[in-house]
């Protein structure tokens, strides 16, 4: 199974991709901007394919056990990007919420200076239970592409 990340519009604070599973659009998703030297927490990973496993530990997945309860397995978590670390796909509206992670939500606004993605709750609840059997089996992999 493969999401793809398509990088569609940034500016100097935000990255703006539509995200697909298996070729079907899906949500849309938000990222730190590009930058040509990486500041921890700040920087969007860089275009690549890369495997996706769940992660069983940590704040996020002590959170998302309680807030979805009936899905939760464990964190999506975007491995061996170099460079990076603990790169994870969770909710979050804007690029304070990133921290260097992928975000999901149902819609976006990419008008340059307010970037942001909406109802990333919703958003989440129907994309990870779409992902998570392939990703615990380890067949999940995710593709960035920039086209911003």
């Amino acid at each position: 199974m493969k999401i793809t990340v398509n990088r569609f519009v940034s500016d100097d604070e935000s990255t703006i991709s539509n995200i697909a599973i298996d070729g079907q659009d899906e949500c849309f998703g938000l990222e730190d901007e590009y930058r040509e030297v990486k500041v921890s927490a700040e920087t969007r990973i860089p275009a690549g394919n890369y495997k996706v496993a769940l992660r069983k530990e940590g704040r996020l997945h002590n959170s998302y056990s309680l807030r979805f309860p009936k899905i939760h397995r464990g964190m999506l978590h975007v491995l061996d990007v170099p460079g990076f670390q603990w790169i994870l796909i969770h909710c979050g509206n804007t690029e304070v919420d990133t921290a260097g992670c992928l975000l999901v939500g149902s819609s976006a606004v990419t008008e340059k200076g307010k970037m942001s993605i909406a109802s990333s709750g919703s958003a989440y609840e129907n994309f990870y239970p779409q992902v998570v059997d392939e990703s615990e089996a380890g067949n999940l992999e995710i593709e960035f592409l920039d086209n911003d």
